[in-house]
């Protein structure tokens, strides 16, 4: 039986939050069928407050990542796109994001190249399966960011 709501669509980004490759995965799902899409961007957290206080640390980068992503995923959703600013912890912005701003039918996960993503080389994608949801990865292609020193 189908249900006459849309699927809540969680789209979980930070540095890839507005690439071709998110747009496009969220147009091709937008044109599967009715979804609905959240944005959420773990808040990072730098040097020190990786370890400290990452929750204390300013908001102010996800916020500038929500700011320039938001209207790029509405264009590609074809409807407005929720956002929510998470801790730095990705496994848990997304646990918290379930639980508080739920329910969820999907996740849909933007990474960097395998060569650059901490989120797979923790196995972001494989952890996030533990919460019963279909979950794809999007991975954006690499780029000249890419090539220069760490």
């Amino acid at each position: 039986m189908e249900s006459s709501r849309p699927a809540r669509v969680l789209v979980v980004a930070h540095r890839t939050a507005a690439t071709p490759a998110l747009l496009d995965a969220v147009r091709r799902r937008a044109a599967e069928g009715p979804a609905r899409f959240t944005l959420l961007v773990p808040n990072p957290a730098h040097g020190l407050h990786r370890a400290v206080d990452p929750e204390d640390h300013g908001r102010d980068e996800a916020q500038v990542t929500v700011g320039l992503a938001v209207p790029l995923l509405e264009e590609a959703a074809g409807s407005p796109v929720e956002s929510i600013v998470g801790v730095a912890s990705p496994i848990d912005a997304v646990a918290d994001a379930l639980h508080l701003h739920g329910p969820f039918d999907e996740v849909l996960v933007s990474t960097l190249p395998r060569r650059l993503s901490r989120w797979l080389h923790m196995d972001l994608p494989a952890k996030l399966n533990g919460f019963g949801l279909p979950v794809t990865t999007v991975t954006a292609k690499a780029t000249e960011r890419e090539a220069q020193p760490a």
